[in-house]
Formats: structure tokens, sequence, C-alpha cells
């Protein structure tokens, strides 16, 4: 029996309706010499440093740096993960081969080699590697199965990329909240995290320290058209007074006029980091929305993968070109050209040299139905993009005139659409958004009269990121860079990957280091205060963070040792953890607790009688409600079997309050008065 082992149910379902396993099962399909199994996302995690020796099981400075000698995994405790990792593991051990149908992607291939690892599997192992769960692509993927040898790579740079995170954060983490923390709050530190953190702390910091500084512009509007002094900006207005005085009463003359005719190709097709930032621009969807609704027309086979970082195609596509187009029926009157004559194959759209293990996202050849609001938006955008990306270049006019006035040079320039091209497919709207004023014909020599004018203008500060600008931020080390071939090369050296990014500001938002302001991302005082703490640049420096991510994509391409890149990241952890711990500076300011929101009371009344409400607000609440946690000062205590807990330990808060000697729950008030002198030097700790 053959077990294929997918990365969730709905995509089980799909590959078992096509290798024939009709039969359902508890936690798997079966038939026709198939088994199809399936994850949830990770089963598996690295183990906590308490489980590799009790010394690392409380918090103290003594213990740092935690570097196992060997790392191990460990299954997540959870009912529903240990049923379905014992039916997968019961499935391979009588497996004749093993079918790894995770995601096609490094993160896919560490989720089901750890099961596999875990479950001891034995039997040779394959890859399906697929781009569409379109059924074409699902049986093309089972004729062309690979030997999961040939993903070696990819794996070992997925584990490098989870060991090096579980280096630095669990060690930084504990570092800096011991050192700096007051004893109040956990100060989670991340290898992305922190240096997306400095992005933003950095950019408020140019903002609050900007000063503002005077220049002024002379302009003359000649025949409705506005000019403006060849000379550029005067530092003073006395400077530009002088000018003014000296065009004053002359007339404007035209002086020279100069079209070129200008080509403007159509915009790339899409990637995840350009799919974010355009959502975030037109929609005001978060990075982490946009991400959740092009997996989910992913998973109705309407859109190829989503986690990709090429904005190309490879040209085994080309043929299916004319499938997909005539799948578009709502886009029938655009694709019209292309369902007779030949479809043009450009460099810019087809080139296997920018793509590796996924092309750009486009549609497939699945008709798009029963979409939500937000997935037909989004699928508008990419269905669009695909088809502009066959369209004509748009011909334009760039138009510059030059005047003189008294021997005073003025220039205006005007752009004027002579053949739209490309720009058919998109909306007035948009178009009209990119459009430059076009000029009206002038004639060189000719004269007449004029109305100039000085104006005050002050230079403007950086502008806050947005999740938009900061998500290119991230792709490009920091980098601002508009010219799309320069932003291909930097993505090398990109902080996170596209598939991470989104989780990466949503982490901010949840730790209180970030909030948001309409649009705007500020960093909170405690985000402010632990960036202008952390002196070490390697923990914040995106330039240097997108450095080890160029290491963990070059580990993907079997051109670095993994084992070099970590024995690097041991080393910088213990030269991070002899820095902090010799350093004297201040403390940091905890992060406010967010309101609790109130509750309606849920006593009903009978009829005829009067609703009875609470006499107190806290009466009818439980217990971890009543108590604020004395670590993290976010959370609430809550009860576990054998002793009380924050409700934030998911996020890194460790603390912990045994239950009384003989293994009793504490009564209300012995369990207050604990709270109230608890001490977290003594008791931190990580479950």
């Amino acid at each position: 029996m053959k077990v294929c082992i997918a990365e969730k149910p709905s995509v089980a379902k799909e590959i078992a309706d096509i290798v024939g396993a009709k039969n359902r099962h508890d936690g798997y399909y079966e038939g026709n010499g198939y088994q199809v199994t399936w994850t949830f996302g990770h089963l598996c995690t690295l183990k906590e440093p308490h489980e590799y020796t009790d010394s690392w099981k409380q918090w103290t400075l003594k213990s740092l740096p935690m570097i196992p000698t060997r790392f191990g995994i460990k299954l997540i405790s959870d009912r529903g993960i240990e049923k379905q990792f014992g039916i997968i593991e019961s499935l391979m051990s009588n497996a004749e081969a093993v079918i790894n149908c995770g995601d096609a992607g490094q993160e896919g291939e560490l989720i089901q080699r750890w099961v596999m690892q875990k479950a001891a599997c034995k039997c040779p192992v394959y890859r399906l590697w697929i781009s569409s769960l379109t059924e074409e692509a699902i049986r093309e993927g089972f004729q062309n199965l690979k030997p999961q040898t040939e993903f070696d790579s990819l794996y070992f740079a997925g584990l490098s990329r989870a060991i090096g995170d579980w280096l630095l954060g669990m060690n930084a983490t504990r570092l800096y909240t011991l050192k700096y923390g007051q004893n109040r709050q956990v100060l989670s530190i991340g290898r992305v995290q922190t240096p997306t953190l400095a992005l933003i702390v950095n950019r408020q910091l140019e903002i609050e320290h900007f000063v503002p500084q005077p220049y002024w512009e002379l302009k003359t509007l000649y025949r409705e058209t506005t000019f403006a002094v060849t000379k550029g900006k005067f530092q003073t207005e006395a400077e530009g007074k002088e000018f003014l005085q000296k065009i004053e009463g002359f007339p404007f003359t035209v002086t020279d006029i100069t079209t070129k005719q200008g080509k403007e190709a159509p915009p790339r097709l899409f990637d995840l980091t350009s799919l974010q930032v355009e959502c975030n621009k037109k929609f005001s969807f978060s990075a982490e929305n946009t991400l959740k609704i092009i997996q989910s027309l992913y998973e109705k086979k309407v859109t190829t993968y989503p986690r990709v970082d090429t904005t190309f195609l490879s040209d085994d596509i080309y043929p299916k070109v004319p499938g997909i187009m005539s799948a578009l029926t709502a886009y029938t009157t655009l694709t019209a050209p292309f369902s007779t004559g030949k479809i043009p194959k450009s460099k810019k759209v087809f080139d296997n040299s920018k793509v590796t293990d996924h092309h750009a996202i486009i549609p497939t050849n699945v008709k798009a139905t029963n979409l939500t609001g937000e997935e037909q938006k989004v699928y508008d955008l990419v269905a669009r993009r695909f088809i502009a990306a066959f369209y004509p270049d748009c011909i334009v006019s760039n138009t510059v005139v030059l005047g003189e006035v008294n021997q005073i040079e003025f220039k205006a320039t005007g752009k004027q659409i002579l053949s739209p091209g490309w720009r058919t497919v998109f909306g007035k709207e948009e178009n009209n958004e990119e459009s430059e004023s076009t000029l009206p014909a002038f004639t060189k020599g000719e004269i007449g009269p004029h109305t100039p004018s000085l104006a005050e203008k002050w230079t403007q500060p950086p502008k806050p990121y947005t999740e938009a600008t900061l998500l290119r931020a991230m792709e490009t080390a920091g980098k601002s860079v508009e010219d799309e071939e320069l932003r291909d090369a930097l993505k090398e050296n990109g902080i996170g990957r596209p598939s991470t990014r989104a989780a990466i500001i949503e982490t901010l938002f949840k730790r209180h280091y970030i909030r948001k302001e309409r649009k705007n991302l500020v960093a909170t005082q405690t985000g402010v205060e632990l960036i202008g703490t952390i002196r070490n640049e390697l923990l914040k420096s995106a330039e240097l963070t997108g450095i080890w991510e160029n290491k963990l994509r070059k580990i993907e391409r079997n051109e670095y040792r993994a084992a070099d890149f970590l024995e690097e990241l041991k080393k910088m952890v213990g030269e991070i953890v002899l820095y902090v711990l010799s350093d004297n500076s201040g403390k940091i300011t905890a992060a406010p607790p967010p309101e609790e929101p109130k509750k309606k009371s849920t006593t009903s009344a009978k009829p005829g009688k009067k609703k009875t409400t609470n006499k107190t607000s806290t009466e009818k609440k439980p217990k971890e409600q009543l108590l604020s946690c004395p670590v993290c000062h976010t959370g609430h205590i809550i009860q576990g079997k054998t002793a009380y807990g924050c409700s934030r330990w998911k996020e890194g808060c460790g603390f912990r309050l045994p239950f009384d000697e003989a293994g009793n729950p504490l009564d209300e008030e012995t369990l207050q008065k604990r709270i109230q002198d608890y001490n977290p030097n003594t008791h931190l700790n990580h479950e």
C-alpha cells in the first residue's frame, strides 16, 4: 500500500479522488492501492529548553547561552494532533512507499519530514511537487514523482532556519527579559522580528527628530501651463525675490520643444510580496489577510501556489496559456485578442533562469465561481495582471517645453498616451492615477504674457511605514528601491521569506511592539526602548539579517553548508550573551495591558420579574480574569492540572505557580496573596 501524506484534509480529499482512494476512514482515505492521510500544519516542533536539561527549566542568566549538543523534535501536545499522528504512524509502519504531498515549499518540506522522522518511516519516500491544485496538475505531478532525496537541501534549509530561530529566540528572549525587563514582561527577540521592528523604530525616530527647512519655488503660468524655473529651489526668500523681480514685466518666450516617443512595458506578474503590497494600497488588506485570501484561492484551484518570490513564468507554462485565457470567462472582452492570434512570448514574462521551485502567481484553467467579495477582489488583480502581461507595450509621447523670461530658463513636461496597449486591461481610475498632464500645442519662438509666483515650501519628513512599504523594505533589507530589476537583485538579501513576513508583522502587533494609526505602523514605547537597548547590530540590522537569509537560500541550492550556518549562529549567540551581561544600561518600560472588553450580563429575567444584575463587576468572573499576570502584566492567571500559569504562555510568558504541597488548588485569598508576593526572579520558567 502506498501512503500519501498531505498538509491538510482538503488537499488530501483532492488527491484521494484523483488516485482512486474512495473509502473514507478515521483520519485517512483508502482505495486503489493508496492510503491518503494528512497533517494540519505543524504536528511536530523543536523541543523546549527544559526538555534537554533540567538546568534550563528556570530562567536564569547563568544558564545562558543554551546550545543543545543535538536538537530534537517532539509531538505538539494536543489531543487532536496526537490522534492524527497515531494514524499516520500506523499507516507508515505498513507502507511499501510514502509519497510526500506536502506544501511545495521549504516550510511544507520541514513539516512533513519531521512527521515522517517522528513516525520512524523506513520505506522509500517520493515527493509530489506541484504549483497548483487542479486535477491536471496533480495527475501530472503523480506521473513525475521524484525521490525525496532530491529535496534534501530544501529540508536542510528549513531545518537550519528553525534551529537558528530557536537558538537566537530562546537565548536572546531570556537574556533581554532577565536583564532589562524589570521582571514585568517577556521581551521577545527574534532573528527576523527584531530587525523588522528596528526598521519601524528608526523611521519613527527620523520623523520625530526631523527639523523642517524652508525653501522657495519660482514658477510661472503661461497659456494655462505651469513652468518651473530650471535653477531649482531657492534656499532663501531674498534669492527667490531677486529672480522674481528679474522676470516681472518681461514676456515669456518658448525656446525649445522636444517630443520623444517611449514605451512602457506591462507590469510584472505578481509574487506574494507585490500582491500583498497592491492589496494593502488598494483595499487596505493586511499582509496576513491577503495571504489567507490567496491561499484560499489556491485551495479552490483558481490560482497557483502563492508563497513565491518570483515574478516570472517557466517556459513549460507557455503552452497552457490559451487554456487559462479561455477559463477567464468574466474577462472575455479583454482575452478576445488571444482567441485567434498567436499569444506573444516575452523574455519579460518567461525566463527559466528566474524561476526556481515555483513560478509567479497566475490564474489556473479552472473557472472562478463562488468566491467571496474579498476573494473576488484579489482574483481580479491576479487575472488582470496575467492578461495584461500578453498585451502590447503602452506607447507614450513625452514632451519637454523650454521657455525663457529675461534670460531666466523655465521648463514644463507632459505625457500623452498614443496607444494604450496593456493599459486597456485596467480601469480608468488606475490609469488616471499614473497619468501626467497633457501639454497644449506650443510653437518654438512664440511669445506671450505670463503670471509668475514665488511660493514658500517646507521640507517634509520621511513617511511612516505602512504594511505595503514595510513589506517592500523587508524584501530589500531596508533599502528604498523603486526599480524592479534592482529590487529583484536585492531579494536574495531580503529579511524573512514571502510566506513569513505577514506573520512577523502580526507578531509585532501581538507583542505590543507596534500599533496601527490609520494605515501607518507606529512603534510603542516598549518597541522603541527595546531597539534602543539592543546595541548589538547583529540582532537588529536588516542588512546583516538579509545576509543570513541569503545563506539559507544558498543552503537550499546546495551552495552553502547548513553546519557552517549553524556554527556561525552559535558563535554569534555566545557573543551576544557576553556583551549583554556586561552592559549596565537602563530597563525597558513594560507595554500597557490591553483594555478588557466589558461583558454584558447573561442573567435573564423571568416574565413578571425584574432582571437581576451582579452587585460587583467581579462576582461572577472566573479567576483567570480577576488576576493579572505578575510577569507580563498582559495575560491573566489560568489554572492548569498542577499549577497556575499565564494565559499568554504560548507567546512566551514563563509565569508558573504550583499548587499547594498536597497538590490542591489554592483558595482565592491565598492565591491573591501568593500573586502579590510573587518574585519573578525566583520563579520565571519557560513551560
